[in-house]
């Protein structure tokens, strides 16, 4: 395992996109800037996707536009389609997260097309694309799907492999609703990295039944070496039934620094965040180090 993985902030897209209470653009940018200021360097700022079925990305353009000039900060902005590509492309992001899922029920419910219809589309849009913007694919429900069941290996390589083609400079694997065990990581993350051995590997993880942590360290061991999270542990998705909040940041630092792993990121800023974002979206947030606090406590405490 290598000493330093690196923790990618979900919280201004994934994080609220599933909340009732939709946050205001400055709200939005002030939590991007407490992640700045807490170490966090690559971001998933907002999606590019219709405001009348996530209202609460309507304000996309604006949040980009808003975005602090920090030389070392990446922007990711979520696309769907050939459309939200062009609007990531417009808003001067640094990355672009293209999503496919892996079953068409889920990938039609989530993007009104099946499966190879968002592969295909995702292959013109790296063919096409400005150097000004690095291009990734997300594999969704690469796990499990609410609609489908259980997503055979098979069937998610066979979708990996075709995106593969179009050369992606990343790949992640969502689990999207939080089914996943580790053994399920140990198996796909290993089956990835046998097949592209030099991909960049990145996981979403879900902690719908609690598995999220644990599903963190096997994919750390299996050989994944960024992470999504977002404070406090929010988020979900609006097209899929239960799906509820991702791994916690500050959980997450907090593993990783007991273990010895480099994150650059403050555990007490990361808690001061998450508890601020509690209050923002008026209600508790699943978070545990945040209530817990970090250990061994500070002699002033």
């Amino acid at each position: 395992m290598s000493d330093y993985i690196e923790i990618i902030d979900v919280s201004p897209r994934d994080g609220i996109q599933n909340e009732r209470k939709i946050l205001k653009t400055d709200i939005k940018l002030l939590l991007i800037n407490r992640s700045l200021d807490a170490g966090i360097r690559r971001l998933e700022v907002t999606s590019f996707v219709n405001p009348k079925r996530v209202p609460q990305m309507v304000d996309a353009e604006a949040v980009a536009a808003g975005l602090s000039d920090q030389a070392d900060a990446r922007y990711i902005g979520l696309t769907l389609n050939r459309r939200g590509f062009d609007r990531a492309v417009a808003a001067r992001l640094h990355e672009a997260s293209f999503v496919v899922v892996a079953s068409d029920t889920f990938n039609r419910r989530n993007q009104g097309v099946a499966t190879k219809d968002s592969i295909a589309a995702f292959a013109d849009v790296r063919a096409t694309a400005p150097d000004t913007i690095d291009v990734g694919v997300t594999i969704g429900a690469a796990f499990g799907c609410p609609f489908e069941g259980e997503v055979p290996l098979p069937r998610l390589m066979h979708v990996v492999e075709a995106c593969m083609a179009a050369n992606p400079f990343e790949l992640a694997l969502a689990d999207t609703i939080g089914v996943a065990t580790p053994r399920d990581i140990a198996e796909r993350v290993g089956a990835i990295r046998a097949a592209f051995p030099n991909v960049a590997l990145r996981l979403h993880l879900h902690n719908t039944r609690n598995t999220g942590i644990a599903n963190a360290w096997a994919g750390l061991e299996a050989g994944a070496r960024s992470l999504d999270a977002s404070f406090g542990g929010v988020g979900g998705c609006p097209f899929a039934p239960r799906a509820t909040g991702n791994i916690a940041i500050e959980d997450l630092v907090y593993m990783l620094d007991r273990a010895g792993v480099k994150t650059n990121i403050s555990l007490e800023k990361a808690i001061n965040t998450a508890t601020w974002l509690e209050k923002q979206l008026e209600k508790e947030v699943p978070g545990m180090v945040m209530k817990a606090g970090g250990f061994p406590t500070p002699v002033s405490a």
